[in-house]
């Protein structure tokens, strides 16, 4: 059914703006329930002036004139409203008061273009690098596909629809970024889902009425993630590396199979911030880079020989790290040709590494899901599910410790 719109103006005046006695006249420009407020460059007296009649009292041929103007003013308004009606232009009291401003859309309303710059710039102080870069990236489809479906390259905020949002969906499916390198189904929502943040703000910010996602499903495909089993580990843990650099791939690699430890957290991580407690025990007090969060971790032996081989090491020692400074890339570059001198046959990648404490270093061990979620700075035990992976092996392992339980309590009957 289509809503019936609703106009009105309305006089009043702005007596905490008064001069000289006299307060200036405004006219009160109502759409549909919002209201926008415009001068009309006249000033009363609040004595000559009836607020209910929304005009001055007639009492002279100057307040008589006055009333006449403003008549004549609301008589432009009027117009201006009716012909933005006729252009099924959107209606709301700001449209309509810069028609009668002569502010044309181009100066007055906000493009996507400029939402996405905006937020970028906003949250450029706000975000981590690698979450920026991700804004940068999906800025960077909404460009091409504005430049292959608009000639002006650009769409005003009021002009989005829902064809819109499943016009660019199936844009980024369809046209890859880099050669040979098309988005997934999981990378499209991405770049959806960071859009969609972008136009909620700005509806947030009343730049825009409508959301245009409002009837959007955004449809991740659930993705097993690899990790790797004790045997795998084991067997790369036994591998002697004899390139320096590989040998410390490996090493980094494994320590944050023991700890957990995200890349960037690990290559960030200060002596200070390993601490011995009461009894020897050395832990790792850090906040996560992502999230700001608290971690405190306890060294396994396997961790703490990795962490002693360290020492003295003098990359680490001129950055004022635990580690050497080794870029994400070198990393993952490493670990593939260490993949292959251990016969693991998955494709290694460092953020493996993190999957593999969640599942087979801790939860396999019988370590409880609370524990494993503080250990890697999770707010949430749902994101903590995702890491850690309850196998088979562990099923059976837990069931076998509940018939053990059954089978003592029975014997003791």
């Amino acid at each position: 059914m289509k809503r019936k719109n609703t106009f009105g103006v309305h006089f009043i005046l702005r007596h905490e703006r008064s001069r000289d006695g006299k307060s200036p006249v405004y006219a009160r420009i109502s759409v549909n329930g919002a209201r926008a407020e415009i001068t009309v460059k006249a000033f009363v007296a609040p004595g000559d002036w009836s607020d209910s009649r929304g005009a001055a009292k007639p009492r002279n041929e100057s307040l008589k004139a006055l009333n006449n103007y403003l008549e004549d003013v609301r008589g432009q308004i009027f117009t201006h409203y009716r012909d933005l009606k006729i252009e099924e232009a959107v209606l709301t009291p700001e449209a309509v008061k810069n028609a009668y401003l002569g502010v044309t859309a181009a100066e007055n309303q906000q493009t996507l273009l400029w939402l996405i710059k905006e937020h970028n710039t906003m949250m450029a102080k706000v975000l981590k690098h690698g979450s920026l870069k991700n804004y940068y990236t999906t800025e960077r489809y909404v460009q091409k596909y504005l430049q292959s479906k608009y000639p002006s390259g650009d769409i005003y905020l009021n002009e989005l629809r829902y064809v819109f949002i499943t016009g660019f969906e199936h844009y980024v499916r369809s046209n890859a970024l880099k050669e040979n390198d098309p988005c997934t189904n999981n990378g499209t929502m991405k770049h959806l889902e960071r859009l969609r943040k972008m136009v909620t703000w700005a509806v947030k910010n009343e730049w825009l009425e409508d959301d245009p996602f409002t009837n959007f499903k955004l449809q991740f495909k659930r993705t097993e993630r690899e990790f790797l089993t004790e045997q795998e580990l084991n067997q790369l843990a036994a591998t002697k590396m004899q390139d320096g650099l590989l040998d410390k791939v490996q090493k980094m690699f494994l320590f944050s199979c023991f700890t957990g430890l995200s890349f960037i957290d690990m290559v960030s991580l200060q002596p200070h911030q390993i601490i011995k407690n009461k009894e020897g025990i050395q832990w790792i007090s850090t906040t996560r880079a992502k999230t700001a969060t608290a971690v405190n971790i306890p060294l396994l032996q396997a961790a703490a020989d990795i962490l002693a081989s360290f020492h003295g090491d003098m990359s680490a020692t001129i950055h004022g790290t635990v580690f050497p400074k080794i870029t994400n890339q070198e990393m993952n570059r490493g670990l593939k040709i260490i993949a292959g001198l251990c016969s693991i046959r998955k494709t290694l990648t460092f953020h493996m590494a993190r999957h593999t404490f969640a599942t087979t270093v801790t939860l396999m061990n019988g370590v409880p899901i609370e524990s494993i979620s503080k250990m890697l700075g999770h707010t949430k035990l749902s994101t903590t599910m995702i890491y850690a992976r309850v196998s088979q092996t562990k099923i059976g392992m837990d069931m076998l410790l509940l018939q053990n339980k059954l089978d003592e309590r029975n014997s003791i009957a």
